[in-house]
């Protein structure tokens, strides 16, 4: 029980972060690039985010083992699925096409890096910490 609350309270960290990031996006540079382009830097900016703010979590809040590593990653992974559509069409109002759209890697959206990153994240500083 310990963990899903340590995993629930950090996940809403990764919801401020997006926040900064889509109000950097929309007030710095969204502006002045190409759509996709704005996509892909904002993208990158979230994963260096995520990666910094995980990495500071992962040392306050000791992992024990690869069953917690993997139960972190996949609620955060989970949490965030739910939370982008629940929110983006229930509350945004965005179509689930347009939700979708960012799903769709051959366009060069890459937002699922950002999917990926967050659920492998827990791993990637948790070898770090315990080699």
């Amino acid at each position: 029980m310990k963990i899903v609350l340590i995993c629930a309270a950090s996940w809403i960290g990764m919801v401020i972060l997006a926040i900064l990031n889509g109000t950097i996006y929309e007030k710095v540079y969204g502006q002045f690039v190409r759509e996709l382009s704005a996509h892909q830097l904002s993208t990158a900016i979230g994963l260096i985010l995520f990666g910094v703010h995980i990495w500071i979590l992962t040392g306050i809040f000791l992992i024990e083992s690869l069953r917690q590593v993997f139960m972190i990653g996949g609620m955060w992974l989970i949490m965030t699925i739910v939370f982008e559509f629940g929110f983006g069409h229930y509350v945004m109002g965005h179509s689930w096409r347009k939700l979708f759209h960012d799903y769709n890697v051959l366009e060069g959206r890459v937002w699922l890096l950002e999917l990926i990153w967050t659920a492998i994240a827990p791993y990637v500083f948790y070898r770090i910490g315990y080699k």
